[in-house]
């Protein structure tokens, strides 16, 4: 059988740019090289798309020398749509070499100018086939106010909040005071478009407020005050495959120590949070969230991925909190280990996003 070509895209101009990196290690480690040939191409943190080598070794999840791509002289040339999928490469001294022809991108990208819509836009405009997310879905999710509407107009629950643009705070700070007042504590303060957990404080007393927001606004001039959810916090993946949009078993984040699942504990394992997949759920318990989870994804008109995270209240009910159409998949994040409870392997798993790619 001829091996089809896949390029493994990562790296990126976010403040997550490291997580990509190493999570490309992960998948050139694990990717099916009887089926694939694979070409890596990263993006510096200026934007420049660059050759990578090929060697998981070089992207290695290490907390304390966190990967990156650097600019090593040479330019990736994308096939122009109308023509062959011939992909290029410029080298330092001019030469330009073919690397074959793609059959379809792998982008491992994470916050914005990757999970936003704008690379999806990019190669739908060079007529070149993708895994992940559309244009539409991965701008709805990467703006939080616009999938809290979304989520609503589809009659899923979401946490209260308010939505403060910088010149609303500049203007009239007493204003917002009384409206994040008038949801109760705690609260969470985010940036709306920025990457997960990147920028999030949680307020535990109104002097907290100004100071947060201070730190959302470094990452985006929208900023969303949301009320504190009491609950379990379960986490759902939820996959395009062949068969139909299917759902995983549930996880759960379990906090020992940290106050929330922040970036590190996010990304990095850090002390202090617990990753538990399967999530010790009743059948009912299960099939509701894994209901709730395909739901969210039809709302936003999900395509090839996400993972859907969600609180479990006391009283039963689901409140969804947000999805991320590209989760973090590094081998000890939370969206891969719950294919691996729910029976596929992470190598299966990348090889689902794949294919799910070339059925475009």
């Amino acid at each position: 059988m001829d091996k089809q070509m896949v390029v493994v895209l990562f790296g990126g101009r976010s403040s997550e740019h490291s997580i990509s990196s190493a999570t490309a290690g992960g998948v050139l480690g694990a990717i099916d090289r009887d089926r694939y040939d694979v070409i890596p191409v990263g993006i510096t943190r200026e934007g420049a798309f660059v050759l990578e080598d090929d060697d998981p070794a070089k992207f290695p999840l290490d907390a304390a020398h966190l990967p990156e791509v650097a600019d090593n002289g040479t330019r990736v040339l994308w096939p122009e749509p109308g023509g062959d999928r011939t992909l290029r490469v410029a080298h330092p001294g001019g030469a330009v070499e073919g690397l074959g022809e793609i059959d379809v991108v792998l982008p491992i990208l994470h916050g914005p100018h990757g999970e936003d819509g704008t690379i999806q836009g990019y190669f739908d405009t060079l007529e070149v086939p993708y895994a992940g997310g559309g244009v539409l879905d991965s701008a709805l999710c990467m703006d939080k106010h616009f999938m809290k509407i979304a989520l609503q107009a589809a009659g899923i629950t979401v946490a209260p909040w308010v939505t403060v643009r910088r010149r609303d705070w500049d203007r009239d700070a007493a204003d917002v005071r009384v409206r994040a007042a008038a949801l109760g504590l705690p609260l969470f303060v985010k940036p709306a478009r920025a990457g997960s957990s990147v920028g999030v404080s949680k307020v535990d007393d109104t002097d907290e407020l100004d100071a947060a927001l201070a730190v959302a606004f470094a990452e985006d001039d929208k900023v969303l005050i949301e009320k504190g959810v009491s609950g379990r916090e379960i986490e759902v993946a939820v996959l395009e495959t062949a068969d139909g949009v299917r759902a995983s078993l549930p996880g759960e984040i379990v906090l020992t120590s940290r106050g929330f699942y922040d970036f590190e504990g996010k990304y990095l394992g850090g002390d202090g949070v617990d990753v538990v997949c399967p999530a010790a759920l009743t059948e009912a318990e299960t099939a509701a969230i894994q209901d709730a989870g395909l739901r969210a994804f039809e709302a936003v008109d999900g395509r090839g991925l996400a993972r859907v995270d969600m609180f479990l209240t006391p009283t039963g009910d689901l409140v969804v909190n947000e999805l991320n159409t590209m989760p973090g998949f590094t081998p000890i994040s939370m969206f891969p280990k719950c294919w691996v409870a729910s029976g596929l392997s992470y190598g299966d798993l990348i090889t689902e996003l794949v294919e799910a790619g070339l059925r475009r």
